[in-house]
């Protein structure tokens, strides 16, 4: 089992711990309010993540060591948490661990697919495209 898998099996017992929805969806806006804030010059342009109805912003890191991190804000409660989720599953990870990594599987185990407006989903699969992306750009550049 890789890092990334370990830490989804974390979050999935967080969430089953929980149960109902509404305890989750408290759970998911607490990650979020735990996020470091980002500077406004990094609330910018090229920063910003396209195809989410909230603002979302997106800050990647390349470290010394081959892997990864990524910082990102968002100016919707529940949006901060979802980007709280994505960044304990992405960040700090080589650009190809992030690539093999079946996005929509982790938030079927998690449940998040069936309890997210489709809005908020499209907005989800957005961020996850933007990771992605990041991630096969500085795998070419390596």
């Amino acid at each position: 089992m890789t890092d990334i898998d370990h830490d989804l099996d974390d979050l999935a017992q967080e969430f089953d711990l929980l149960g109902d929805w509404e305890e989750r969806y408290r759970y998911v806006i607490d990650l979020g309010r735990e996020l470091a804030p980002l500077t406004d010059a990094e609330r910018n342009d090229a920063n910003k993540v396209r195809g989410c109805a909230s603002q979302v912003w997106l800050v990647t890191e390349p470290q010394a060591d081959g892997t990864v991190n990524f910082r990102g804000d968002s100016d919707a409660h529940i949006v901060r948490g979802l980007i709280a989720v994505l960044l304990r599953l992405y960040s700090g990870r080589p650009p190809q661990v992030i690539l093999d990594f079946d996005a929509k599987a982790a938030f079927d185990k998690l449940g998040l697919s069936g309890h997210l407006s489709a809005q908020r989903s499209n907005g989800l699969a957005s961020m996850v495209g933007r990771v992605r992306r990041d991630a096969e750009a500085l795998a070419a550049a390596a």
